[in-house]
């Protein structure tokens, strides 16, 4: 994946607390830094996620996470995960999110995550927010 390919970026500096023994972040905080920036892309499309939670009861589940990691990010690296919709459907968000260095064009870390919208309690999904919808035109 480019970075062309991406409309938003969010920065992060890799912390001690997030590298291994090898000195590379370890492969859990991947998940973490791909959902902060995916709450970051939120806020940025003016979307009131914790809004909708309460307002029309409904929730994301996370249904499926991927990741490719295809070169190691170590310590003290500022990186930026991009982050795009990929493909939106009735119930279900596609999320495609890479890792790149700041100010350089390879992707390090590759991820997909796939929301499905449902209401609160049902555990069955449900038709994503149509005002969610139109950030994404």
């Amino acid at each position: 994946m480019k970075r062309a390919g991406f409309e938003f970026f969010y920065p992060l500096r890799v912390r001690y607390a997030e590298i291994d023994a090898q000195g590379v972040v370890f492969n859990a905080h991947y998940l973490t830094y791909f959902d902060t920036a995916l709450t970051e892309y939120l806020r940025f499309l003016d979307y009131d996620y914790m809004g909708a939670v309460k307002s029309k009861g409904i929730d994301f589940h996370l249904v499926k996470s991927t990741i490719e990691y295809l070169a190691p990010v170590h310590f003290d690296d500022t990186i930026e995960i991009g982050v795009r919709a990929k493909q939106v459907g009735n119930t279900s968000i596609t999320w495609e999110l890479g890792i790149f260095r700041e100010n350089n064009d390879r992707c390090l870390t590759l991820g997909e995550i796939i929301w499905v919208c449902a209401r609160q309690g049902e555990n069955r999904s449900c038709p994503l927010p149509p005002d969610l919808v139109e950030r994404f035109s």
